[in-house]
C-alpha cells in the first residue's frame, strides 16, 4: 500500500518545508482537523533525528496559529498515535491537531483520555460523523490563505 502521507493528494496538503508537511486530514475528529507529518517515512519515533521531532513540534505551533486565525477555535486536542496498539493506523507517525468549540461535543471531559476507555471512535464507525466534520472548500480556501501568508 502506498503511504497517504508520504504522497498526499495535493488539496490536502497545507504547509511544506524541508522536514514536515501539514495536512487536512480525511477523516476528520473536528472541523480544521491538521495533521503534522515529518518528510521521512518513520513508522516509529525512534527513527526520527532530533531535529525533525523538533519541527513536528514547530509545525504543531504553526498549525495551531493558523488555525486560531481562520477558525478562533476555544481549545486543541494533540495527539500521537504510536503502534497499533494505541490506535495508530497509517505506519507513519504524524501528528493530530484537532481544534476543538465549545459545544462541538456533548462529553468533552477527558479528552485524549477517552482513547483508553475502550469506546469505538464513533468518527471512523459512522461516515456521516467524519463527513459532517470536513472543512467547506470555502474553509479550505480560507485556511490555505493564512498559511500562504506564513
Amino acid at each position: 500500500m502506498e503511504c497517504p502521507f508520504c504522497n498526499p493528494p495535493k488539496e490536502a496538503l497545507l504547509y511544506e518545508d524541508g522536514l514536515i508537511k501539514i495536512l487536512i486530514d480525511s477523516y476528520p475528529a473536528g472541523r480544521g482537523h491538521l495533521l503534522v507529518v515529518p518528510k521521512k517515512h518513520a513508522k516509529e519515533w525512534n527513527e526520527l533525528t532530533r531535529e525533525e521531532k523538533m519541527a513536528i513540534f514547530e509545525g504543531m505551533e504553526l498549525a495551531m496559529e493558523n488555525l486560531k486565525k481562520a477558525f478562533n477555535p476555544d481549545g486543541f486536542n494533540i495527539g500521537i498515535n504510536l503502534g497499533r496498539a494505541a490506535g495508530q493506523t497509517v505506519e507513519h507517525i504524524h501528528l493530530h491537531v484537532i481544534p476543538r468549540y465549545e459545544g462541538d461535543s456533548k462529553f468533552p471531559r477527558g479528552g485524549v483520555r477517552k482513547a483508553v476507555l475502550d469506546i469505538e471512535d464513533e468518527n471512523l464507525s459512522l461516515k456521516e460523523r467524519w463527513i459532517k466534520n470536513r472543512m467547506s472548500e470555502e474553509e479550505i480556501k480560507k485556511l490555505k490563505e493564512v498559511f500562504e501568508l506564513e
